[in-house]
């Protein structure tokens, strides 16, 4: 009889030992699984009805501008038996280029020096080692003409106060202040994207509300016979009268693209 008391004692504690564990299990997954399993779905359904709320719409603009200022790069050399003297004939030389410039706008903060070189020059012998005949330096600069209707008389300027000791290429058009013309690009971009957004709109019986997002998507620039590449040295001068090299302006297109993204009322 004592035998079978202690079973079922043993067999009563090991049901009860069963049934806390299996409450203890349910209570832990309902506070903890399940409720960040719902916690997470939330989130998800909310996102998706915003999303649903919302029109996004690509607008392109364009503008025209032409160009008003001209650059071109200004070359000068001076060939001199020793190094000193080449560099002072340069530097006199370029002197008087720029001082032939100012009548037509050119200052001094117009012109960017971008470059000077200087190095010996050999005379090559058939059956003898080369001789030193003296030293070349060049001066290079950048030159900024600010009005175009002076540009075609400043690089003739140029090349008549330097001579055969100039050279003027790479001669570019140029718009003096282009984020004037992108404004109306911009201006123009944005309202087609919200013409195209309210027709959808109104197609599908909504209101559009406020803009959520505006994004500048891609900037171009493209120019139409704006860069122009003379070569111009001081044989000009052979000339009876130096004329005013013809500038023609051209056009230049600028243009943005904008995503816009709004919310329905």
């Amino acid at each position: 009889m004592n035998g079978n008391v202690t079973i079922s004692i043993r067999s009563i504690l090991a049901t009860g030992v069963v049934l806390i564990g299996l409450v203890t299990a349910y209570l832990l997954g309902d506070a903890g699984g399940g409720g960040e399993a719902r916690a997470a779905d939330q989130p998800v359904v909310a996102s998706a009805t915003a999303a649903d709320r919302t029109l996004t719409m690509v607008g392109k603009g364009q503008a025209t501008a032409v160009p008003d200022q001209l650059v071109f790069a200004l070359a000068v050399g001076a060939t001199r038996p020793d190094l000193e003297t080449a560099l002072d004939s340069a530097s006199r030389t370029m002197d008087r280029v720029l001082a032939a410039l100012e009548p037509y706008g050119v200052k001094r903060a117009d012109v960017q020096s971008t470059g000077l070189s200087m190095y010996p020059v050999y005379d090559y012998h058939a059956y003898s080692p080369p001789t030193l005949r003296g030293y070349r330096v060049s001066q290079r600069a950048s030159v900024l003409v600010k009005e175009l209707k002076m540009g075609g008389r400043a690089v003739s300027a140029a090349v008549a106060a330097g001579g055969n000791a100039v050279r003027v290429n790479d001669i570019k058009l140029r718009v003096g202040d282009p984020e004037a013309v992108m404004e109306q690009a911009r201006d123009a971009a944005v309202a087609e994207a919200t013409a195209k957004a309210t027709q959808y709109a109104e197609a599908t019986g909504q209101e559009l509300g406020e803009v959520l997002t505006l994004r500048e998507v891609t900037t171009s620039n493209r120019s139409a016979n704006q860069n122009r590449t003379y070569e111009l040295d001081g044989l000009m001068r052979t000339s009876s009268a130096i004329k005013a090299m013809p500038i023609r302006a051209g056009k230049q297109d600028l243009g943005v693209t904008v995503q816009v993204v709004w919310e329905f009322a």
